[in-house]
């Protein structure tokens, strides 16, 4: 007869750190015991006791149970342990939610995350028992927001996997989240995770071998929607919108989708990061531009197709026609002279739109933008040193590589400029001054 105590019991919480205390110092000394760990395992039926320890500990008995299991999943057995082939058994992770608080059932899919990042094969038998559907049964469960949240929380974790990506895309995942993104009754901070999960997922290598263009235009479609003008509109909310529009631009195919969109929701980038009346929103904004022009992707992809690069010279064009300062050229000063933060994100934009010939003209026709471009002194911590020394080395190849810029002698000063900054090196070109002896007259009596 089972003496373990029920979960009412007072004992419960003191039984349930000593099982976890013992299981997991088992597992930690698995190599030094014969016979296998999992046999002694199973022999002595320890799995229920850490997945009692898991639905019914606290917060710390819950973890520890969680690496413990995670453990197990490494030894020779384990998964057999963790994944019976009986789909049917009471112990198999896919039934427990049915006999669980919502808080279990958060907690297992936890552990399923835990689990999915052991390894691929690994995460293949999540798989292929099923396991991913129930992020999905629980994203589309309207009755209770906290639990969405905390889910989609567990799935921002999961989409980040670097394995993760095949398995992902297999799922009808980037569909529920698309419902999130669209549904108007739903909780701000709910469309703002799927959002950024969303672009998580759709940011990684060879995600277009598995994900079909359609749902990434309905992805990028819900999310434009997002972004249309409304004074009710939650500033996060919009914010997570332009950061998921950059995530999902990084990669070349990604970017072309959204310049290339009817309408194209690159304008809602393009605005927002020319528009000073939001910090949040335009920086936001910058980053994702900086993102679809290919200031993060190799040289090679920089440069989109025909159609999306003459979207994106329109956009740009439009929007300083629209503003006081009628040229991109001005657009471009005046983000370079803002605050550190702006600044830094136009260097981003710059690196990655310089490749164009067009954009490079722009950005020559002020002295006053290779001026600040080339000050070292306008930085001050080692990221930022860098990501102006990578903009000076762009802008710098493009000029290098136009053979009619280079032989103009009104440029010449511009030329040289760039010339010494990317000698100089991204640390070593500010300007050190020796200390000088301060005295004042008043301080001498």
């Amino acid at each position: 007869m089972d003496k373990r105590p029920s979960v009412g019991d007072g004992s419960m919480s003191g039984y349930l750190l000593s099982t976890k205390t013992g299981v997991s110092c088992f597992l930690e000394h698995s190599d030094e015991i014969i016979p296998s760990p999992a046999r002694i395992i199973i022999d002595y039926n320890l799995y229920p006791l850490l997945l009692d320890c898991l639905l019914y500990g606290n917060e710390q008995v819950a973890t520890a149970s969680m690496d413990a299991i995670k453990k197990l999943a490494g030894l020779s057995g384990g998964m057999d342990i963790i994944f019976p082939s009986n789909n049917n058994e009471a112990m198999h992770l896919g039934n427990l939610g049915g006999r669980s608080s919502s808080l279990g059932r958060v907690r297992v899919l936890a552990l399923i995350v835990k689990l999915f990042s052991v390894s691929d094969s690994v995460a293949s038998v999540i798989y292929s028992s099923n396991l991913l559907s129930l992020f999905e049964v629980e994203i589309n469960n309207k009755n209770d927001a906290l639990v969405t949240l905390s889910v989609l929380e567990l799935l921002y974790e999961l989409a980040d996997i670097q394995h993760g990506t095949e398995f992902l895309s297999k799922t009808a995942l980037l569909h529920s989240l698309s419902s999130i993104i669209s549904n108007a009754s739903t909780e701000s901070i709910l469309r703002s995770r799927a959002m950024m999960i969303s672009g998580r997922l759709l940011s990684k290598e060879n995600i277009y071998m598995s994900v079909d263009e359609s749902s990434v235009k309905t992805v990028i479609s819900t999310i434009d929607k997002i972004l249309e003008p409304s004074e009710s509109r939650d500033t996060d909310e919009t914010e997570s919108a332009l950061e998921a529009l950059g995530h999902i631009g990084s990669l070349i195919q990604g970017a072309a989708l959204i310049l290339s969109s009817s309408p194209p929701a690159a304008r809602h980038v393009i605005d927002a990061a020319f528009d000073r009346q939001g910090h949040g929103k335009q920086l936001s904004a910058l980053h994702a531009l900086g993102n679809i022009v290919g200031e993060s992707r190799p040289d090679n992809e920089i440069i989109l197709n025909g159609d999306a690069e003459e979207s994106l010279r329109r956009l740009i064009y439009e929007t300083a026609s629209k503003s006081s300062k009628l040229a991109p050229s001005g657009l471009l000063l005046s983000v370079l002279q803002q605050d550190s933060e702006i600044r830094l994100a136009g260097y981003r934009v710059i690196t990655g739109m310089v490749s164009r010939p067009w954009f490079l003209m722009e950005v020559c026709s002020k002295q006053e933008i290779i001026n600040i471009v080339t000050d070292a002194n306008t930085v001050a911590t080692k990221i930022d040193m860098e990501v102006r020394y990578k903009c000076c080395q762009s802008i710098h190849k493009a000029f290098m590589s136009s053979s009619k810029l280079i032989n103009d002698p009104a440029l010449a000063g511009i030329v040289a400029k760039l010339q010494e900054t990317v000698r100089s090196g991204p640390y070593l070109s500010r300007k050190h001054h020796e200390a000088q002896p301060l005295v004042r007259t008043a301080d001498r009596f």
